[in-house]
């Protein structure tokens, strides 16, 4: 410990030992008792109760805590389990019955300090911390202490209850570690005295009637089986699997969602999974007894381990499917669910499972798209992958939701009842559907997916969230159709599909609710970028009201509007989409380019978003030498840069430095990404191109602006525009070896502003440059440095022990104002 801290720790440990003190907040207790850990972890914490016994008269409060606040008392509490941590001084601390004071029954336990939540969770942490040695273990024997873990467990706050559970398991790990190193098939009978009393407290739970105890029984296994792989877990699990196999036959199966847990946790140990302890069959005997909306998550757990015997694979895949199977049967006359592994001939279906309700039928069809989905992408799924029957599933799905379904049963009669106009179940189905693009499917199914997305975009009952659900399932089936054989981008149904949407767009881009204006320009946006050169889709887009009324939505009273409708214009525009109409008024003369439509945009609208967007669409332009920037580029980058420098987003700002880099590299090459270990430097540009380059940066007020930048409030900017500098001035190099060192009246006057600007007085523009101050100044500044500097975190100046203990004696009112490092 450093001495200055040493100096000012009796003060600070006899504030927090005085209730008359006010109590420093949660994170200046959390910070010390890092402190704390990180000086216990690097030497003795004997040594440091040693030279600091202020310490342990910190803790003798703790005596009497109805004189703590329960903040204090609960820090206490930690403080001591982590200086016992060490063997010794936790001997030295029993010496003087200090442990069992502060942990035992004549500790908080009995008092009215207990009833604080944060009270029981300090005791349960400073336990945990502690219990690192024999020592403990003996301590927690004789103390009672795992009783009242015990009790804990069901504590009515869920934090509580929760490190309860793992407490328990750490000490059950710690108590088996010795004697599982010489006997690893020890029976559980001859274990050590602790680690039997919780064996047989979680044998208790499982056999008890009541469903909490069971549930924290199959928590405490499942924190064991997922964090421990010792061999003695496999004697512990033949020992208790039985009992759990006991809850099976119970009707309904007890606390089934952490059974599940439990399960798939000693599935992937890998101990367990590859021995021969019956876990495979108590698997397919928990598939078939739970409900399926508890089956589910099992039979996805057990598809995604790496290794498993087919025949259950088959069995969870089947249980997965059956939802559909539902669906599909009663909707058609074909029986289950074609092309599915395994079949479902051992899996009997009842319709019943779908319909006790329509909340248990929807959130059954909803968990079992989005386990569907999370199967698919992975290389372990089912093979081969049924993409027609899940196909026909979903769409069927969403037209028992639209009403176009025609059910062929009792059964379907009620799914249409249940599922019609849900927006919950479209939402899933929708999803699910765009997975499915990744596959390929007979073209009759596929014609089906497009006709239901039709469907959907161009009803008027389609809600904001479904539409935009259908429009992303929609591109994904776009971006995956083939391209046909003879040329073109599209095959003819996807072509097709485009032309009979084209004349709907503009409905949705004239919607009340701007979510739905919002998609509809998104959509737009990646249609162009992908098929704006197809000759098919810009005759029909030509054709369409689109492009105007996308104009008309620059003017949108929503922000998120009209940024994307200025993303969408930028793409039209890039691929030559966007026709200029005339001025209503004067029918010769045409209304103000798109250039300057989004200019005024960028210089005048109130909200960022819009604004975000242009600078994107300028710097996208600019990149790909758009028209309108290309025929003069030098005052393109002016206009904006000259906006762009004085906006008050951060953002809109490092985005104008993002198009100040474009400018850059399109005028001296690209930043090299030459190797660090190569043998020659990468090559500057010549000096000449370098002089001739930098008279229009100096024009357009391009080093102005970056240069202001650098000593900006926020730090993304600054290191944007650290990074452009450091890319100018190895560009530079060679010009500035030639120059040799510069001194005159325009570095001197450039040096004194940056120091101006750097102190907070940014008022004044720097003016003209020449080339030859700028290349002086940049060889002059620590570019490095600073770049390094803003690397580091914003407090990193603050964070150390010395400020941390000052802050919390001046807000004691112990340390004058200022002597408090406060942040």
């Amino acid at each position: 410990m450093d001495p200055e801290c040493s100096q000012l720790l009796p003060a600070l440990c006899a504030v927090l030992a005085d209730p008359r003190q006010p109590v420093a907040d949660d994170t200046c207790l959390e910070k010390l008792l890092d402190w704390f850990k990180t000086i216990a972890d690097a030497g003795s914490s004997l040594l440091l109760l040693q030279e600091n016994p202020c310490l342990v008269t910190l803790l003798c409060p703790v005596l009497k805590p109805q004189d703590l606040s329960p903040r204090v008392l609960a820090f206490l509490l930690r403080l001591a389990g982590i200086l016992a941590a060490q063997e010794d001084c936790f001997q030295h601390l029993q010496q003087g019955d200090l442990l069992p004071r502060l942990f035992g029954e004549a500790g908080p336990l009995g008092g009215a300090a207990w009833t604080a939540p944060t009270v029981r969770s300090g005791w349960i942490q400073g336990l945990c911390s502690l219990t690192q040695h024999p020592s403990a273990l003996c301590f927690l024997a004789h103390s009672g202490a795992v009783d009242t873990i015990f009790s804990l467990q069901g504590d009515s706050s869920l934090f509580v209850a929760s490190a309860a559970g793992q407490l328990l398991v750490h000490i059950l790990g710690l108590s088996m570690q010795a004697p599982a190193e010489g006997h690893p098939s020890l029976q559980p009978a001859h274990w050590p005295a602790c680690a039997q009393k919780i064996v047989g407290h979680i044998e208790e739970s499982l056999r008890a009637t009541a469903t909490p105890q069971v549930t924290q029984a199959l928590n405490v296994l499942t924190t064991m089986f997922s964090h421990c792989h010792d061999p003695w877990t496999q004697v512990l699990w033949v020992h208790l699997s039985p009992l759990v196999a006991c809850l099976l036959e119970k009707d309904p199966v007890p606390a089934a969602h952490s059974l599940v847990d439990l399960l798939l946790s000693v599935a992937r140990s890998p101990v367990l999974s590859s021995s021969s302890c019956g876990l495979w069959d108590t698997l397919a005997q928990t598939l078939s007894r739970l409900r399926a909306s508890q089956a589910g998550p099992l039979a996805l757990g057990i598809l995604k381990l790496q290794e498993c015997p087919k025949a259950l694979r088959a069995q969870a895949f089947a249980v997965l499917l059956q939802p559909l199977t539902c669906v599909l049967e009663a909707t058609t006359q074909a029986p289950g669910l074609p092309g599915s592994v395994g079949g479902t001939a051992d899996a009997p279906l009842t319709a019943g499972m779908l319909l006790p309700s329509k909340a248990a039928c929807v959130g059954l069809l909803c968990q079992t798209l989005a386990h569907l989905e999370l199967l698919q992408p992975l290389p372990q799924r089912p093979s081969p992958w049924p993409w027609a029957p899940l196909l026909s599933a979903a769409v069927t799905i969403l037209r028992l939701c639209n009403g176009s379904a025609t059910p062929t049963s009792d059964t379907g009669t009620h799914l249409c009842a249940f599922l019609a106009g849900c927006v919950r179940v479209q939402r899933a189905a929708l999803d699910f559907l765009g997975t499915l693009s990744q596959g390929t499917g007979p073209q009759e199914l596929v014609t089906q997916v497009f006709a239901i997305l039709l469907e959907y975009l161009t009803s008027p009952d389609s809600s904001p969230t479904v539409l935009k659900k259908a429009f992303q399932a929609t591109l994904q089936w776009l971006q995956s159709s083939p391209k046909p054989s003879g040329g073109g981008d599209l095959e003819p149904h996807a072509q097709l599909f485009l032309r009979e949407l084209l004349p709907v767009l503009p409905k949705r881009l004239c919607s009340p609710c701007w979510d739905v204006r919002d998609s509809g320009l998104e959509f737009l946006t990646q249609t162009v970028r992908r098929w704006g050169g197809q000759a098919g889709f810009r005759h029909a887009l030509l054709a369409s009201e689109v492009p105007e009324l996308t104009e008309q939505l620059l003017r949108d009273p929503e922000s998120y509007v009209r940024a994307s409708a200025v993303a969408a214009m930028g793409q039209l525009s890039s691929r030559g989409l966007h026709i200029i109409p005339a001025s209503p008024g004067h029918p010769g003369a045409q209304q103000k380019s798109l250039l300057e439509e989004l200019l005024h945009i960028l210089s005048t609208d109130s909200e960022g978003f819009p604004r975000r967007a242009v600078m994107q669409v300028f710097t996208q332009w600019l990149r790909d030498s758009h028209a309108d920037v290309a025929a003069d580029t030098e005052h393109f980058v002016a206009r904006v840069l000259r906006v762009a420098s004085q906006d008050l987003d951060w953002e809109v700002r490092a985005q104008g430095l993002e198009l100040a880099l474009v400018f850059l590299e399109q005028t001296l090459g690209q930043p090299s990404s030459s190797c660090p270990y190569a043998m020659t430097p990468p090559a500057a540009a010549p000096p000449s191109l370098v002089a001739q380059a930098l008279q229009p940066f100096c024009r357009v007020q391009l080093f102005d602006f970056a240069f202001r930048a650098l000593f900006d409030c926020d730090r993304p900017v600054a290191q944007k525009s650290c990074d452009l500098l450091l890319f100018l001035r190895a560009k530079t190099a060679s010009y500035s070896d030639q120059q040799g060192s510069s001194s005159g009246p325009d570095v001197a006057s450039l040096e004194a502003a940056l120091q101006r600007w750097q102190a907070g007085d940014q008022g004044q523009p720097l003016g003209d440059l020449e080339p030859e101050a700028v290349v002086a100044v940049l060889r002059s500044l620590d570019l490095e440095g600073l770049r390094g500097a803003l690397a580091e975190s914003s407090d990193h100046a603050e964070q150390s022990p010395l400020s941390l203990l000052q802050d919390m004696l001046a807000t004691a009112g112990i340390l004058g104002e200022n002597e408090a490092d406060c942040y």
